[in-house]
């Protein structure tokens, strides 16, 4: 059987600004941008993520609708993702979304699980959005609600509920097939409520972000 760590957890997301990123009214979330990375750099359970020389990746268009921007990361577990989406700063952005991003009208959120010390490709996140959108949850793509395990373990509880709750900000989401970041909503259960307390025990720092926002502003 697989050890603990024998598989690692990928999740792609995409999202379509209402405007360009060098516009005016995407300019309070590019700010952000930064200090949410840092974020989840430093966050526990956080392998990996996709981007260029700047630090992100919003200048890498896989799509061919060139206006959707991209988000591929990797972690240790679907815990360790959960946490950083709904326990922790990410939180706030992310119900703030719509303000920047339109409602996709397909699935747009999806994870799976590889070999740990491997690393997803663009090619192989378009693959497996494309098969959560054409076949739903199954052990090959997968939702924050409707999860599978890895090879080799346990079962978890899905996340019944919420998606998309005019949540998730950053990375992009409105998952109806849940998850996006944006759109999922707990852990379920106990968890899910733990993930909720937690996530209002951590509204207080959102003046953290807000004050990253108003510096990137006055350093531009």
């Amino acid at each position: 059987m697989p050890g603990r760590n024998a598989c690692h957890l990928a999740q792609v997301n995409i999202a379509l600004p209402r405007a360009p990123l060098d516009a005016p009214e995407l300019a309070e979330f590019m700010a952000l941008l930064d200090p949410l990375n840092e974020l989840a750099d430093h966050s526990p359970g956080f392998v990996w993520r996709l981007q260029t020389e700047s630090g992100n990746a919003t200048a890498i268009r896989p799509f061919d609708d060139d206006r959707l921007i991209v988000n591929l990361s990797v972690w240790e577990s679907i815990e360790a993702l959960r946490d950083f989406v709904y326990a922790s700063r990410h939180l706030d952005v992310m119900r703030r979304r719509r303000d920047w991003f339109h409602r996709l009208a397909e699935t747009y959120l999806a994870l799976w699980w590889l070999p740990a010390g491997t690393l997803p490709t663009i090619g192989e996140a378009k693959d497996r959005l494309a098969r959560l959108r054409r076949n739903g949850p199954g052990p090959g793509a997968f939702t924050f609600r409707q999860p599978f395990p890895p090879p080799g373990g346990k079962p978890s509880d899905g996340d019944p509920g919420t998606d998309d709750p005019g949540t998730r900000a950053g990375a992009g989401t409105d998952d109806r097939s849940t998850d996006d970041p944006g759109t999922r909503a707990g852990a379920g259960g106990a968890v899910a409520g733990a993930g909720r307390a937690a996530a209002r025990a951590q509204r207080p720092r959102r003046a953290d972000l807000a004050a990253a926002a108003r510096r990137a502003k006055s350093s531009s």
